[in-house]
């Protein structure tokens, strides 16, 4: 069954947990929508996970939209959220409505996910407006490190948490649906996702929000010594790929791959044939 806002909505309601996690391929895709996760983030960290940057900075529109498509197409059943890159909002409303279109129009996407709480409170707005479902993104933004100093934790101490929290209830007036909440104390996580009525995603904000996400190479420990405190592994598939790849690379080396069933021997020339070919060169 296809994930809808209505459908995420109702598990709220009930107080079932959401599942999200990045997702930038076709073929990741199929497997996270046969496990049946409820959403997925066509993340801006694509950058870091796919391309080998050391943020998420460097990421385009362009780039965006070609990862997007593959992942439409191999999850039909969940509700797929596309980042919106650094510099593809924050100029201008009328810059963040057009990008936030295309992203929707040219992947096939369900809606869309910008950083940032009051500054981007007539973005969020103007892109609900004209149709699009928008998921809000507040705590520690990653477009914003170089402002924060850094990877840290948003919404330390009173003042913090006040704005935090305030930043919650701005973009939710301004009509997101959804809100990620990233690196924020559980208790105030909690709090916030008491207080308001749009879904909360937590990542390493505690376990009080409507639901999680993480990165698929993180929870699969595909990310090398990349471990940060709030990931999970889940399976060690970067472990069990690179055994796999060791072990095709032994194959090849010592004549064991291929064998005579790997090969399409139906379709051999006859060995009468072959000799003569042979002996005319």
């Amino acid at each position: 069954m296809k994930n809808t806002i209505s459908t995420l909505m109702a598990m709220r309601e009930r107080g079932e947990k959401i599942s999200q996690v990045t997702c930038y391929d076709f073929s990741m895709a199929r497997l996270v929508d046969a496990a049946e996760i409820n959403t997925i983030l066509v993340g801006d960290s694509l950058g870091m996970t796919m391309q080998g940057y050391s943020d998420t900075l460097p990421v385009t529109m362009e780039e965006m939209i070609v990862y997007g498509r593959s992942v439409v197409r191999g999850a039909p059943n969940a509700f797929v959220i596309m980042d919106m890159p650094f510099m593809s909002y924050q100029v201008s409303v009328e810059q963040a409505v057009a990008n936030a279109g295309r992203l929707i129009k040219e992947t096939g996407a369900n809606a869309v996910k910008l950083e940032g709480g009051a500054a981007v409170e007539e973005q969020i707005r103007a892109i609900v407006d004209s149709g699009i479902p928008v998921c809000a993104h507040i705590g520690m933004t990653p477009q914003s490190a170089n402002a924060f100093g850094g990877f840290k934790v948003q919404g330390k101490g009173e003042e913090n948490a006040r704005r935090v929290l305030e930043d919650a209830f701005t973009v939710q007036r301004a009509g997101a649906f959804m809100c990620v909440l990233e690196c924020v104390p559980p208790k105030l996580a909690a709090l916030i996702s008491s207080k308001v009525d749009m879904i909360t995603i937590g990542i390493g904000a505690g376990a009080g929000c409507d639901g999680q996400v993480l990165v698929s190479q993180d929870l699969l420990a595909m990310s090398g010594d990349f471990k940060p405190k709030f990931v999970r592994q889940f399976a060690q598939v970067g472990a069990m790929m690179t055994e796999a790849y060791r072990a095709y690379d032994a194959a090849v080396k010592d004549g064991s791959f291929p064998t005579l069933e790997e090969s399409y021997v139906k379709s051999d020339c006859s060995d009468e044939f072959l000799r003569a070919l042979s002996a005319q060169y």
